[in-house]
């Protein structure tokens, strides 16, 4: 019997037909990208199998271009455009279903934001018109005519034969986040057609129809079909909750399963700062009234109780999620085990999105083997079993020695863990109490509660230890973990040198703020070098506090990084509403006694900022006092019976929390680990092979 009893979650087990298939639970892992794509095919098969091992009913693809005539780079997505590519989605496929989960792929073309860079294809959108991508691409699309029309339901029809020969058991037809051309038919914001596929309701649904009814034709009925639609797309002319509403009441029994998600990426998948479980519910509530056919829908789930709420009371029949099956994708196995409280929460930081945003592999905050299952061999639940060595030291109890600990301990090694405040989770602990970061607790939450009854590992709080004292305990590994602190001067990108500052000025950092010090009222120059979260976030603090905040930085938005995540328009609405002030493309010349002088990073012009205290969100320090004494004595580590000692995390180059939670399992999995050369990769990576080409010879 499960430790918690488990029965109440039952019905989150009960298989559930869609269509042609069953699904053996209510785990539905959406669609969602990676940052590997065609890039990186074993990288994301192994990823998804994991997700299969670990209990979810369904696993889907990400985003999957049907046609070179509508593709997305920068950004690496799958592609489907010729049968040389079923190979590697077989591959995937079969990955899938090796632990009974159905294996879906989801179907793209993305018509009016497909810029097509890489095929150099001329766009072909429902309705022409400059290409709506995040980075403004200098191209337009040309307006499809009725045979590129008929040209797209065969591109269509063929992606769904070579899905079907490459063993999936569903076909996605996107239509969301104002990606997919399914939604660019059905939003008179971008269906300005007077012909049959335009104007009404009715009309605007044809293509959509079309499609389904020649892919159940295609695949003779043997596959599964989901229409994956958005929510609410907003604005005037967007494809409305009402319309959705409509559409479903019109066509409830087309597809096989509805999946159904907020209309833009950033409200379906924003962040935890500003969107909390269930955030959808709303939206989504009263579609199952409209249709027999199962329907499912997202809203970063983490809490069993939700899910089986969400359940019961008839909004979904699928729970499904995407963040959450990264951040931990045994999920629904430690449901079922009565788990619950192993399950490793999905922190809504968005990092994950931001590897397929920067072109880069994604990463978890959370999970620390989130595509790195085939590169490096991690996985997020078993872990290789120790080496020669005995015994772990870990200084500093933050994320990154957290992690390290955690890991180490698994492995088998007797871990020490000393922290020489009387908190663990050291930034974490910090930044989780300031708005909207309470859901960023779960880091440290998560890796105190699962280290605590391991009987190898011996946690020490108010233990700040000297280089003597790591020596004297003899270790044979040793992870310096002692984290950073901001900077109390300029220095970030744009000032590579403090900058003239009087000392009557009063000047804070982050640490000040989180540590309970900062202004309580008056006129605050906060000046923002970082470009991520923590600038608008306290801008936020400041601007409760009473505090008149103007908002300085060299870039040309308010925390440009946070586009990455989802993130930017979203802050900008919320500083605006809480009217701070904003001096874009500004840096800080010179720091006076009451004022700061700003200088324009484009033509030097300055102008002056009266100021009652400045806020300096720059860069930061390593805090590696304690590894550079360490790293002076390298001589004494072998008379000391110390095998290595390496400086972790932020404490050897600040990051994001990601950053350094990746580096504490990497020091943990690297332990009694041969030597290797610094000369070639420390992961495995595909190369494309080469294909013959035309001869340049006469």
């Amino acid at each position: 019997m499960p430790k918690d009893g488990g029965s109440r979650y039952d019905i989150l087990f009960e298989p559930v037909r869609i269509g042609p298939k069953v699904a053996r639970n209510r785990f539905y892992q959406v669609p969602h990208c990676n940052g590997g794509g065609y890039r990186d095919p074993s990288a994301v098969a192994e990823m998804r199998r994991v997700k299969a091992e670990g209990g979810w009913g369904v696993v889907f693809t990400e985003q999957t271009e049907i046609h070179p005539s509508s593709e997305i780079t920068p950004f690496i997505e799958q592609h489907l455009w010729e049968d040389r590519d079923i190979p590697a989605l077989a591959a995937m496929a079969e990955a899938m279903k090796s632990h009974g989960a159905l294996a879906g792929i989801q179907l793209a073309y993305s018509g009016i934001n497909g810029p097509n860079l890489y095929s150099r294809e001329v766009p072909l959108a429902v309705t022409g018109g400059p290409i709506l991508t995040f980075t403004a691409d200098p191209v337009q699309a040309r307006t499809m005519d009725l045979e590129d029309i008929r040209d797209l339901r065969r591109w269509f029809r063929n992606a769904v034969r070579r899905s079907q020969a490459a063993g999936f058991d569903l076909v996605c037809f996107y239509g969301a986040h104002g990606f997919g051309i399914l939604q660019h038919f059905l939003s008179r914001a971008t269906n300005h057609r007077t012909d049959a596929y335009g104007g009404s309701l009715e009309n605007r649904s044809r293509f959509l129809r079309e499609i389904v009814e020649e892919a159940r034709e295609e695949t003779k009925g043997e596959m599964a079909i989901s229409l994956r639609m958005s929510l609410d797309e907003g604005g005037a002319f967007g494809f409305s909750n009402a319309e959705l509403r409509d559409f479903v009441a019109m066509h409830g029994e087309l597809p096989d399963i509805w999946d159904l998600a907020h209309g833009t990426w950033e409200e379906c998948s924003g962040t935890s700062r500003f969107k909390d479980e269930a955030a959808q519910e709303d939206l989504v509530t009263g579609m199952k009234a409209l249709t027999s056919k199962p329907v499912v829908g997202v809203g970063r789930f983490t809490s069993p109780d939700t899910m089986v709420r969400m359940v019961r009371q008839g909004v979904l029949d699928f729970i499904g999620a995407a963040r959450p099956s990264i951040a931990d994708p045994f999920l629904p196995a430690k449901i079922e085990q009565g788990r619950s409280e192993d399950i490793r929460e999905c922190i809504g930081c968005n990092i994950c999105v931001s590897g397929d945003m920067t072109g880069g592999i994604s990463r978890c905050t959370q999970n620390t083997a989130f595509m790195e299952e085939w590169r490096k061999g991690w996985h997020p639940e078993r872990v290789r079993p120790k080496g020669a060595s005995e015994t772990v030291l870990v200084v500093g109890a933050g994320p990154a020695g957290l992690e390290a600990a955690l890991q180490a301990a698994r492995r088998g090694y007797r871990v020490t863990l000393a922290e020489a405040t009387r908190d663990l989770g050291g930034r974490v602990t910090a930044e989780r109490a300031l708005p909207g970061l309470s859901a960023w607790g779960r880091v440290a939450d998560y890796r105190t509660g699962q280290l605590a009854p391991l009987p190898n590992v011996e946690i020490y709080r108010d233990s700040p230890l000297t280089a003597d004292d790591v020596l004297a305990m003899g270790a044979d590994h040793v992870a310096i973990a002692t984290g950073a602190r901001w900077r109390r001067d300029a220095v970030a990108r744009h000032h590579l040198h403090p900058i003239p500052t009087d000392p009557a000025m009063p000047l804070y950092t982050p640490d000040d703020l989180m540590a309970g010090d900062g202004p309580a009222g008056g006129r605050v120059v906060l000046y923002d070098d970082d470009h991520f979260y923590m600038g608008s976030v306290l801008a936020e603090w400041l601007a409760a506090r009473g505090c008149t905040v103007e908002f300085v930085t060299p870039a040309a938005k308010v925390a440009e990084w946070t586009d990455n995540t989802l993130e930017q328009g979203i802050i900008m609405r919320r500083l605006v509403g809480l009217g701070v002030r904003f001096h874009l493309s500004k840096a800080p010349a010179a720091i006076g006694a009451g004022a700061v002088r700003l200088a324009c990073t484009w033509g030097g012009a300055e102008t002056e900022i009266a100021a009652d205290a400045v806020l300096l969100v720059t860069s930061r320090l390593p805090q590696d006092g304690l590894w550079q004494a360490l790293s002076a004595r390298r001589a004494d580590w072998a008379e000391a019976g110390i095998a290595r000692i390496e400086a972790i995390g932020d404490a050897a180059a600040p990051g994001p929390i990601a950053w350094a939670t990746y580096a504490g399992r990497r020091f943990a999995e690297e332990i009694d680990t041969p030597p290797r050369s610094n000369d070639t990769p420390a992961f495995r990576r595909e190369i494309a092979a080469l294909e013959p080409g035309p001869s340049l010879l006469p």
